[in-house]
């Protein structure tokens, strides 16, 4: 704002010092306003958003925010383009005004805190009990999860081949969420095969009836012998 400040101050004193006053120049400022308003209206749009950026201040640089399908670090900020590095290194220029008009999520505006939600699902007559405890001390074991938030664990659902868990933990940054997910993944796989809890995995029962309704449960034949297929 100072340099521009600066170069249109110099622009009149240097048009007063060659005798051009205001009253000859202002209907053709006005003019220039009504056709740079017609047509550079997207650069004018870009030009004020980045001043509602660098006044409100949405984004600084070094967040990390999520812009559509864009997720990334910003790196720069100016009067009318913002500079994203996505997580690929690579540099996006995106327009001020996108930032103004679309949705955008901030990760790291006021907060690095992040919530990171993981599911399971255990076979049906599973100690429920038991199966909140492993998933507790999965959490509570991890370096990566705050003890505040606590860990949350919840049976959420009661699902046609399996009982549904949520485990809800929070982590002090958003590069930890997907090391947090994985090393708590693989610490309740070990937990559960140590307690002989089983993983639900879809399955399905098919019984025939006779006309008596007796039920017949159809198992999985042996594999026949090559002579007996035909």
């Amino acid at each position: 704002l100072l340099s521009y400040t600066i170069v249109g101050s110099g622009i009149v004193m240097a048009l007063a010092s060659l005798g051009v006053s205001w009253d000859k120049l202002q209907w053709l400022v006005a003019a220039l306003s009504v056709g740079l308003g017609f047509g550079l209206q997207e650069i004018f749009a870009n030009f004020i958003s980045g001043l509602i950026i660098l006044f409100e201040r949405p984004i600084r640089i070094g967040d990390t925010i999520t812009l559509g399908n864009l997720h990334g670090t910003v790196s720069r900020i100016r009067i009318r383009a913002t500079t994203v590095t996505d997580f690929d290194r690579k540099e996006i220029i995106i327009p001020n005004k996108t930032f103004v008009t679309d949705q955008l999520i901030n990760w790291s505006l006021s907060d690095n805190v992040t919530r990171v939600v993981l599911t399971f699902g255990v076979a049906h007559g599973s100690d429920l009990a038991r199966v909140h405890q492993l998933l507790r001390q999965a959490a509570d074991e991890n370096a990566r999860v705050l003890a505040d938030p606590e860990p949350q664990v919840f049976c959420v659902s009661y699902g046609p081949h399996s009982l549904n868990f949520e485990l809800r933990i929070f982590v002090n940054d958003l590069v930890d969420r997907l090391f947090a997910a994985d090393e708590v993944n693989c610490r309740v796989e070990e937990l559960l095969r140590e307690a002989g809890i089983r993983i639900a995995f879809e399955q399905m029962d098919v019984w025939l009836h006779r006309d008596d309704s007796e039920p017949v449960k159809v198992q999985t034949a042996k594999e026949l012998p090559p002579a007996s297929l035909g």
